[in-house]
């Protein structure tokens, strides 16, 4: 199977300081990325070609991050059958709780899975999982960084013990 990239689209350039963390942890996997600024609301007709054509455009994930309504993961997931994840951005508002609950709340039929506020890293990594389910390389990396972070765990508790027995 080739390898299939994933969309990073946010509904404004003030998301890129979130965003970026996402980016970052794409490339970590190798996973080729495109991140674009597309609004639900200011560039519909955009944000609708976009996410319609994505599928034939070697597309495999599209990951939405926006603020206050949060309405792009929905509008995204309405025009195409590829999974999308949404990141729900913190606003000086609502303090995200807004884009959460946005984000979260769709419709039968236009599923978004929703990681937490300013879930970058993680929105990343379950894109790379769902890539992972066909593509043998990538589950690799996933289960080296699963490792990692075990391994991490038990380095820091291990000098915990050694602290409190002193």
């Amino acid at each position: 199977m080739e390898n299939k990239k994933v969309a990073v689209i946010m509904g404004s350039d003030s998301d890129l300081p979130v965003v970026q963390k996402a980016v970052n942890k794409l490339k970590s996997f190798g996973i080729a990325t495109e991140v674009h600024v597309m609004s639900a609301h200011r560039t519909p007709a955009q944000a609708c070609a976009f996410s319609a054509n994505a599928k034939e455009n070697g597309f495999g994930v599209i990951i939405a991050a926006a603020g206050k309504a949060a309405h792009l993961a929905g509008v995204l997931a309405a025009h195409t059958t590829l999974p999308v994840i949404g990141i729900p951005i913190k606003s000086s508002t609502l303090d995200g709780l807004d884009a959460l609950l946005a984000t979260v709340q769709m419709p039968s039929g236009i599923p978004v899975a929703t990681v937490a506020i300013d879930g970058a890293e993680n929105a990343a990594i379950l894109a790379a999982q769902i890539l992972g389910v066909y593509n043998e390389d990538l589950a690799s990396k996933l289960s080296d960084m699963k490792a990692e972070m075990e391994a991490k765990v038990l380095e820091k508790d291990q000098k915990l013990q050694e602290s409190i027995n002193q």
